[in-house]
C-alpha cells in the first residue's frame, strides 16, 4: 500500500467517524426533544434558542482557526500549541463578555426579561470552551476522528440526561440552560483526559497565527452575512411567515450535503494536510480526484433524489401549510450537490493555506448574492430567491473548483472522467422517476399518498442509480476508481463486523 493510499484510507476512516457523530446527534437530538415537548412549554424552547443562536452568532464571528495552523504545521513546536491555547481563551472571554453585556439590551429588546439570565449563563458556557484543551488538535492532525467520537459524545450524553432529568424536576427553560453548561463543561474535562499535552498562557507564537487568525475570521463573518442575507431580504420583501418556509426549504435541500458532504470535509482537511507533508503533488492530486469520486458517488443521487421527491416530502413532513417550500427544496436539492466540488476544494485550499483565495471568492458570492435575491423575488417569490441562492452559490463552488484544480495542475476533464458515471448514473434515476410520474410530482393529497410515493421514489431512485452505475463501471472495464474504492470499504467495514461478532461470541461462550 502507497503512502497516498493509507492518506486515503485514513482520511475516509475518519470521514465516517465523523458522518457517524453527525448522524447520532441528529438521532439523539430528535429523541430527546420527543421527550422534552412532553416536560417543557414551547417558548422554553423559544427562548433558549434565541440565546443560544445570538451566542453561536456571536461566536462564529470572532472564530480564529489557530488548530487549523496546528493541523497544517509540519513539526509544530509547544510555543505553537501553548500559543493557541492562550488565544482561544482569550476568544472565549472575551465572547463571554460581550454576551453578557448584551445581555440586558437583548432581552428588552425582545421583550422577555428571562433572556438576560439565560444569556449569562450562556456567558459562563463561552468562556468555559477557551479552557478546551488544546493538545485534542492532534486528533484531527494525525486523522484519529475516532478519539474526536469519544471526545463529542460522552458529554452531549451527559448533557442530554441532565437535560431530561432538570426538565422533569424544574419543568422551566433552565432544564435545557442546565444540559448546555453540561455539555460544554463535560467536553473541556474530557479534552484533559483524553489527551496528555498540558497547556499553558504563552503568546510567544502570535506571528505565526497572528495572519491566519485573520483570514480564518474574515471568512467566518462573511459567511455568516452571506447566509443571513436570504432570511433578512426574504422578511422585507414578502413576509416573516415566508422566511419560515424558506427556511425549512432550505433545510430539508440540504441534508444530503449536511449530513454527509460537510462531516466527510471536516476530514478532508488534514488527510490534504498529511498528504502535503510526506507526499508529492501527483499523489496530492489524486487524492483529491478519488476523494471528489468516491463523495460523488454517494451524495449526487441523494441530492436529486431530495429534489425529485420533493413534494411528497414537504407534505408528509409538513404538511399541506408548507406547500410553498416544495420549489425551494426541488430547486436547492440540485444546485446544492455543487457544494460537493466546493467543499472539497476548500480542505484542499485551506490545508495550503489559500484563505485569502477562499475569502475573496465566499466576499463576491455575498456581493452578487443581494442583487439576485433583490432581483428574482419580486417576480418569483420563493421560487425565485431559490432560484437566486441557486446561481450565485453553484458559481461559487465552481469557482472554488477552478482554484483548487489551477493548484493542483488538473485539467477539468480529468475532474468529469471522475465523476461522470456517478453523473450518467443520476441522469438515468431522474429519467426514471420523471418518466413513471413519481419525479418532480404534484403535491398529493393526503399522508398516505405522500408516504407510498417516497417509498416508491426512493425504491426505483436506488435501484436505478445502482444498476446504472454497475453497467457503466462493467462497460468501463471496472477501472480503479469510487466504485473500487467504496467496494473496498464496505468489505473491510463487513470483516470488521463479522470479526467483532465472532470475538463476542467467543467471549459469551
Amino acid at each position: 500500500m502507497s503512502g497516498q493510499e493509507s492518506i486515503l484510507g485514513r482520511t475516509m476512516r475518519g470521514a465516517g467517524w465523523v458522518v457517524a457523530w453527525r448522524m447520532l446527534t441528529r438521532l439523539l437530538g430528535l429523541a430527546s426533544t420527543l421527550v422534552l415537548v412532553r416536560l417543557l412549554a414551547p417558548d422554553d424552547f423559544g427562548l433558549v434558542a434565541l440565546a443560544a443562536a445570538f451566542a453561536a452568532t456571536l461566536d462564529v464571528c470572532l472564530s480564529l482557526g489557530v488548530e487549523d495552523q496546528i493541523v497544517r504545521a509540519r513539526d509544530p513546536r509547544p510555543a505553537l500549541y501553548n500559543t493557541a491555547f492562550t488565544l482561544n481563551l482569550l476568544r472565549g472571554v472575551f465572547v463571554a463578555v460581550a454576551v453578557a453585556i448584551a445581555a440586558a439590551p437583548a432581552a428588552r429588546f425582545f421583550g422577555d426579561m428571562r433572556l438576560e439570565d439565560v444569556l449569562l449563563a450562556i456567558a459562563v458556557s463561552a468562556a468555559a470552551t477557551g479552557l478546551t484543551n488544546v493538545g485534542v488538535v492532534d486528533f484531527r492532525r494525525h486523522l484519529m476522528f475516532h478519539k474526536e467520537f469519544w471526545l463529542q459524545l460522552l458529554p452531549r450524553l451527559l448533557g442530554i440526561a441532565v437535560t431530561i432529568g432538570g426538565a422533569a424536576i424544574l419543568r422551566n427553560h433552565w432544564a435545557l440552560v442546565l444540559g448546555i453548561l453540561v455539555n460544554r463543561f463535560g467536553v473541556v474535562i474530557m479534552s484533559y483526559m483524553l489527551h496528555p499535552y498540558r497547556p499553558r498562557l504563552d503568546l510567544s507564537a502570535w506571528r505565526e497565527l497572528a495572519g491566519v487568525s485573520f483570514w480564518s475570521w474574515a471568512i467566518s463573518t462573511t459567511a455568516v452575512i452571506r447566509d443571513r442575507m436570504d432570511s433578512f431580504v426574504i422578511g422585507r420583501t414578502m413576509a416573516p411567515v415566508q422566511v419560515g418556509v424558506f427556511t425549512v426549504g432550505v433545510e430539508v435541500a440540504t441534508l444530503p450535503t449536511t449530513e454527509v458532504v460537510d462531516p466527510i470535509c471536516r476530514a478532508c482537511m488534514p488527510g490534504f494536510a498529511a498528504a502535503l507533508r510526506t507526499g508529492g503533488p501527483e499523489e496530492v492530486a489524486d487524492a483529491y480526484l478519488r476523494i471528489l469520486s468516491l463523495i460523488g458517488l454517494l451524495t449526487l443521487p441523494a441530492g436529486f433524489g431530495i429534489s425529485l421527491i420533493s413534494a411528497p416530502v414537504v407534505t408528509l413532513g409538513f404538511g399541506q401549510a408548507w406547500l410553498d417550500a416544495i420549489p425551494v427544496v426541488a430547486i436547492l436539492g440540485v444546485a446544492w450537490t455543487t457544494t460537493l466540488f466546493g467543499n472539497v476544494s476548500i480542505a484542499l485550499l485551506s490545508a495550503r493555506t489559500m484563505l485569502r483565495t477562499i475569502l475573496v471568492i465566499s466576499a463576491v458570492s455575498a456581493l452578487l448574492r443581494l442583487p439576485f435575491l433583490l432581483l428574482l423575488i419580486p417576480s418569483h417569490g420563493l421560487t425565485g430567491a431559490a432560484i437566486a441562492v441557486g446561481i450565485v452559490m453553484a458559481a461559487e463552488q465552481c469557482a472554488l473548483m477552478a482554484f483548487a484544480l489551477h493548484q493542483l495542475k488538473l485539467s477539468f476533464g480529468a475532474l468529469l472522467a471522475r465523476v461522470a458515471r456517478p453523473l450518467l448514473a443520476s441522469g438515468a434515476m431522474t429519467a426514471a422517476l420523471w418518466a413513471s410520474g413519481l419525479g418532480w410530482a404534484a403535491p398529493p393529497a393526503s399522508a398516505s399518498e405522500a408516504l407510498w410515493q417516497i417509498m416508491g421514489g426512493i425504491g426505483l431512485g436506488v435501484a436505478t442509480f445502482t444498476v446504472a452505475v454497475a453497467m457503466l463501471w462493467s462497460l468501463a472495464g471496472r477501472p480503479p476508481g469510487a466504485e473500487m474504492d467504496l467496494l473496498r470499504f464496505l468489505r473491510r467495514l463487513l470483516s470488521r463486523l463479522v470479526a467483532d461478532r465472532q470475538i463476542a461470541t467467543l467471549r459469551g461462550g
